[in-house]
């Protein structure tokens, strides 16, 4: 039970830095839709990757690049097209109360798989690192260790998702979507070119 601290402050580490998964959790909280499901996804799929890592798959993963070569170039282009989306909503923002009703919850859904599955750093932090790491706690530590992980990336896009409210009076005004927007785009973009240049 003593690994379950190391992987709660591993995973948190890996989780906070401000990328296309998080930028997307954000949005959605500030809007108020569909936050649970966004939520729930993404710290499912991050409890799945984990497990899959402790398992023993990121030998798998390694044995074949050629499978996160392919992810990696859907997961790019996927980045762009949703930078791009961004930055039409930039040209026409509207204030938070207008964004409520904005997204279907199957677009809503697709996006955030995406975001989290087309994402081939996603694979190297949870699969090959974390789970990795959780392997060096023993047959019993590595699931602790894995727990651990878990409820980091619960607490921390469930803080992101329904605590993005507490921006609302801010995200009232039209102008300060077009920022983040814009900024959202940046990121993608960003992202977009590491995975095809790095």
């Amino acid at each position: 039970m003593t690994s379950i601290l190391p992987g709660f402050l591993t995973m948190a580490s890996l989780i906070v830095a401000i990328g296309a998964q998080n930028a997307y959790v954000l949005r959605t909280g500030l809007a108020r839709r569909h936050v649970g499901l966004v939520v729930t996804v993404c710290a499912m799929s991050d409890a799945v990757l984990v497990a899959a890592g402790v398992l023993g798959v990121g030998g798998l993963v390694t044995a074949h690049p050629g499978l996160l070569t392919v992810v990696r170039w859907v997961g790019a282009a996927y980045l762009v097209g949703y930078g791009l989306l961004c930055l039409r909503n930039a040209r026409r923002p509207s204030g938070l109360e207008a964004t409520h009703g904005s997204a279907s919850r199957g677009g809503v859904l697709a996006t955030v798989l995406a975001l989290t599955w087309l994402n081939p750093h996603v694979y190297l932090d949870t699969v090959l690192l974390v789970g990795s790491l959780a392997n060096q706690h023993g047959p019993d530590g590595r699931w602790w260790f894995a727990a651990g992980a878990a409820v980091a990336s619960v607490a921390w896009f469930t803080a992101i998702g329904y605590g993005a409210r507490l921006l609302a009076p801010l995200f009232a005004r039209p102008a300060t979507w077009r920022v983040l927007d814009v900024a959202i785009a940046l990121v993608m973009f960003a992202i977009a070119a590491t995975l095809v240049l790095g």
